[in-house]
């Protein structure tokens, strides 16, 4: 063990994170010129495109380490980069013990560094910070430097100057590595503990477990106990990525590699759980295990309503690559039968969205997301709510409560007065905030709920791009929210309802109305809309009727003629109104339920 490292990289989105992984690689010969690719552990197309990282991979590089003429085996594990995927990333650096805080020379620390590296801090592992980008002209290394030391807290003086794009000074960095990076703890005379770093279905294999083996060994024919779910199963084989996968006779302590034991179904397999042996099981299962609970939901439908079988087999086969998905049926009159989907984040869903148009090619529509509700109703029970429909009546709760997130946002001191503007529009409360030179942070704590309605997009305009934001899930807390319901000609359109507080929800409904009034296509008849609050109405517009001029082919004659064709249209127009129903173009749900900022 003394000759193994295993480390991870920390780094903000675009960064650089990819490309050095790229040229560590092929530095220490993982792949070949020829095998090489750009971003080669993002094997995913929205991975390559989007430029982050969503499933961690690992590499197993070999690297000839000249002071003392030895063969090292260093462990890369690539990390996801974004807040969605915040539990994953933890299990990832609690494999290692190191990892590399990757800072790009030209923009400095920004959030989800932070983040990371706090959770590394927490973990207590080493922490070598690089600046990367050294040779784009507006590198600022000093700068950057003095912000990890004022943010963060870690001392500089070894930090190392990289540019993972032309090679300069990675072979110093490997050097680095082995030199500061300590070698695992563990004991291969002891019980099997294997920590699931991450898991993934193969067609041919069944689920592929990424695995660090901290005490203990494992070999082929193994009899698996999973201590979380008490699942046991024999081990059909082990192995390393280099980034390829090639089989080995045994994983022991201190190595990084992958399991594969004929599982078919991901719940059995949970990242976080500690593998164990059934004839020789370990005392404790190591620490830090939870499960992985959706924190946003929404409504999908398929477009045509014949595509909702294959919609369902859709996810089924996208849940066998991503535990974290959960999905159950739900009809709504307006969009027919569909499925409420969970998901970690908006990003999540963002990706759902797009693997199931673009690997399935199912044209979907994704009704308003929403967050999930602690309701405690009057007899002392208390509900989960993921879907605003199933809210029970005002006369029955006792008390709302909402997700609360603890959130940093980084920025430069100019751009202070409008995001703190923002931050207050949404409901937060300044708990911190630090200056850094020209840049500052700020710690606020804001409902989950207004993170969703485009927060993202309004802090990246009002800071002209420059700010960068993380967050956190903390804690329920009471909260004045409630249902408003919209109404078309007296009928309840259940994907529409929203839950929103209360000092919002007048604004809200009247803004949401005049989109659908312009959306709707006009009837033979009038369309009344309205928005309601339990039997209260708080907002009504109309959609005027098309109108057909019946006395374009009266002319002359008595009054009377044209008295009598207007009274038989006005009477066509009543009854076509009580046995008709407008019917919503599914085209124009996805515009209306993109609920924008004012």
């Amino acid at each position: 063990m003394d000759h193994i490292r295993n480390f991870s990289i920390i780094a903000h989105i675009d960064h650089g994170k990819s490309t050095l992984a790229d040229c560590l690689i092929q530095k220490c010969g993982g792949l070949t010129d020829r095998e090489m690719s750009e971003q080669v552990l993002d094997s995913m197309i929205i991975e390559r495109e989007r430029g982050i990282t969503i499933k961690s991979q690992t590499a197993a590089l070999k690297y000839f380490y000249q002071n003392d003429k030895q063969y090292y085996n260093l462990n890369l594990i690539d990390t996801p980069g974004h807040v969605d995927f915040s539990y994953e990333v933890s299990r990832s650096l609690s494999a290692c013990e190191g990892a590399l805080l990757i800072v790009d020379a030209s923009q400095g620390v920004e959030a989800q560094t932070v983040a990371n590296c706090y959770t590394a801090i927490e973990l207590g592992i080493e922490i070598l910070p690089v600046l990367n980008k050294i040779d784009l002209p507006q590198a600022n290394t000093k700068n950057c430097l003095k912000e990890i030391e004022d943010i963060i807290g870690i001392n500089t003086n070894d930090a190392l100057l990289v540019s993972a794009k032309t090679g300069l000074g990675i072979d110093k960095l490997l050097n680095h590595i082995i030199l500061k990076i300590p070698s695992p703890k563990g004991n291969i005379e002891k019980p099997l503990q294997a920590l699931i770093i991450d898991s993934w279905f193969d067609n041919y294999a069944g689920v592929v477990m990424l695995i660090r083996v901290v005490n203990g060994i494992v070999k082929p024919k193994d009899n698996l106990l999973f201590m979380a779910t008490g699942f046991t199963h024999a081990c059909e084989q082990v192995g390393i990525f280099t980034p390829k996968a090639e089989n080995r006779q045994s994983l022991s302590s201190g190595q990084v590699g992958f399991i594969v034991a004929g599982i078919k179904d991901l719940k059995f397999a949970k990242v976080g759980d500690t593998i164990t042996l059934v004839k020789n099981i370990a005392l404790k299962a190591l620490s830090g295990f939870k499960e992985t609970k959706p924190q946003v939901f929404a409504g999908l439908y398929s477009i045509d309503n014949k595509e909702c079988n294959r919609l369902r087999d859709s996810l089924e086969k996208l849940k066998l690559n991503d535990g974290a998905l959960v999905f159950e049926p739900e009809s709504s009159e307006a969009l027919g039968f569909g499925f409420r989907c969970g998901f970690l984040g908006l990003l999540h869903m963002e990706i759902v969205q797009e693997r199931l148009e673009r690997e399935f090619n199912i044209d979907v529509i994704i009704t308003s997301p929403s967050v999930t509700y602690e309701i405690e109703k009057q007899n002392g029970i208390i509900e989960i709510i993921h879907n605003p429909s199933y809210m029970p009546k005002p006369n029955e709760i006792l008390d709302i409560r909402e997700p609360i997130t603890k959130m940093i946002i980084f920025l430069p001191q100019k751009y202070i007065g409008s995001v703190m503007e923002l931050c207050t529009k949404k409901r937060g409360i300044q708990i911190d905030m630090n200056y850094h030179g020209k840049n500052v942070n700020i710690t606020y704590e804001i409902p989950l709920a207004e993170i969703l309605l485009n927060f993202f997009d309004r802090l990246k305009s009002v800071s002209k791009g420059y700010a960068s934001m993380d967050y956190k899930f903390i804690e329920y807390r009471s909260a004045n929210v409630i249902k408003v319901d919209f109404l078309l000609n007296d009928n309840r359109i259940d994907a529409l309802s929203i839950i929103i507080h209360r000092s919002n929800a007048r604004q809200r409904a009247i803004f949401l109305l005049s989109r659908i009034c312009k959306i709707i296509p006009r009837q033979m008849y009038d369309v009344k809309v309205q928005a309601m609050i339990g039997n209260e109405v708080i907002a009504r517009e109309n959609i005027k009727s098309l109108r057909k001029n019946v006395l374009a082919k009266c002319y002359g004659g008595d009054i009377t003629r044209k008295k009598k064709l207007l009274e038989k249209q006005k009477a066509g127009k009543k009854r076509m109104k009580q046995l008709g129903g407008v019917e919503i173009p599914k085209e124009a749900f996805s515009a209306i339920l993109q609920i924008e900022d004012q």
